[in-house]
């Protein structure tokens, strides 16, 4: 008996030995196929924050809407990946929706020393999404039909992105373009970054020159015509152990379509920074500090009559590609919405938060934005108002999440003397997102 343990215990050994000396088989698949489901359902409760005449007895308004992605990747050894998305959205109850489409569709090569070109319908995100984004957060989100090539590797990364966009086809000219799933007519866009070796520190660098279109396609006596703007500027990122410090410039010029046929020259600029401290995965801090450039002159008058009064330089910085809000509060008051009497105060928001995971799942945040105009006001404060969100996220496994939200906005006179006369200063947001994402295939051969 003894020596048939001895045996054993030996063979074992043996076997031990020939294992850890037999190199690990080589994953030799050529393909890779990938499909799955992306299943949203978002609700949302709001109160105030619109002329009271335009509510209802209750103050309140509330919709349930629904999306519905289906995912298909396909890869081929390391150089060539296709990548399809079709969507589906509607709000709960909604008749006659047509909403059905493709969110993305594209085709990337890789060829040698780290070029690679892709082609279709693409969802971009760069850097900290607050100038070219795909604001996931909204029903639809953002892609863009474009031509992106570039370089990546050795911690530096160039992209080049081409887009060019039409209402129908035409031989012989372009079709005036307005009203399309983007705002401008073209874009070329160029991002460098490049993070630093044995240095927790990345720095990007983009120049975007965008063409929108002026005039009426009806009016013969005056062609539509493009004018082009321009956003260059940078972001870094410094993220030493339990520190992210990240920070943002950049600059707008160019021309702004004000009307029909009219521009007007653009001067505006925004800058951004902020400090997140993560002691531990269980539980973190935010603070930080956007400023947007606004209108020299902001007119404040009642029943909204102008009189003489127009503009001469767009001032007001507009992050037209950027997600919606992430940045300055989750109501969402100040990134696109309209002042009244079309000149636009400009931003400040400082902002604190924290943030914690109490338990395996489950991640709670709260964040203060104090809100302010930055530009001189005759007559009143400066002051817009103080915001507060308060977030709740459960991941109950690797395919299913809900997230639940509230957010208060405690407006002053400045708020609702220049967004809208009878506005309420006040205003509520409640919501909710569902998010189930399985894998139906997934294999390799």
């Amino acid at each position: 008996m003894k020596k048939l343990i001895i045996g054993a215990i030996a063979l074992l050994l043996l076997s031990g030995v020939i294992q850890a000396q037999t190199p690990t088989q080589k994953d030799t698949s050529k393909h890779f196929i990938n499909i799955g489901l992306n299943f949203l359902t978002h609700g949302e409760i709001c109160g105030g924050g619109l002329p009271r005449a335009s509510q209802s007895k209750e103050g309140r308004s509330a919709f349930i809407m629904g999306r519905v992605r289906i995912l298909a990747d396909y890869q081929y050894k390391q150089w060539f990946q296709t990548h399809l998305v079709i969507q589906n959205s509607a709000i709960w109850g909604m008749s006659g929706n047509l909403s059905l489409g493709l969110y993305e569709g594209w085709v990337k090569v890789k060829a040698p020393f780290g070029l690679f070109a892709q082609v279709g319908r693409i969802a971009l995100s760069y850097d900290d999404e607050r100038i070219i984004g795909t604001n996931d957060f909204a029903n639809a989100s953002r892609s863009h039909d474009a031509l992106r090539v570039g370089y990546e590797g050795y911690g530096h990364k160039v992209h080049a992105i081409l887009s060019y966009n039409q209402n129908g086809g035409n031989v012989y000219y372009g079709t005036y373009y307005i009203d399309g799933a983007q705002p401008y007519k073209n874009m070329q866009t160029l991002w460098y970054h490049y993070d630093i070796p044995v240095f927790p520190l990345g720095v990007s660098l983009l120049f975007m020159n965008m063409g929108l279109q002026a005039g009426e396609e009806e009016d013969k006596s005056n062609l539509p015509r493009t004018v082009y703007q321009q956003m260059y500027g940078g972001y870094l990122n410094y993220h030493p152990k339990y520190v992210t410090v990240e920070g943002a410039y950049y600059r707008q010029a160019g021309q702004y379509v004000s009307n029909s046929m009219h521009t007007l020259p653009i001067d505006a600029w925004m800058a951004s920074g902020k400090v997140s401290v993560n002691p531990s995965n269980r539980y973190g801090f935010v603070l930080g500090y956007d400023h947007l450039s606004g209108d020299s002159y902001v007119p404040v008058i009642y029943g909204g009559k102008l009189g003489m009064v127009r503009h001469d330089v767009i001032r007001g910085f507009s992050p037209i590609n950027g997600s919606r809000t992430k940045f300055y509060g989750l109501l969402d008051y100040f990134y696109e919405s309209a002042y009244i009497n079309g000149f636009t105060p400009g931003l400040q928001n400082a902002f604190v938060g924290a943030s914690g995971n109490p338990w395996k799942g489950l991640d709670c945040g709260v964040t203060y934005h104090y809100l302010a105009v930055a530009t001189q006001l005759s007559g009143l404060s400066s002051t817009l108002g103080h915001s507060i969100d308060v977030q709740l996220g459960y991941t109950f496994n690797k395919f299913i999440s809900l997230t639940l939200g509230y957010s208060f906005m405690m407006g002053t006179e400045t708020m609702a003397r220049l967004k809208q006369e009878g506005v309420s200063q006040n205003a509520h947001w409640g919501w909710f997102s569902l998010v189930v994402s399985p894998t139906l295939f997934s294999k390799k051969w």
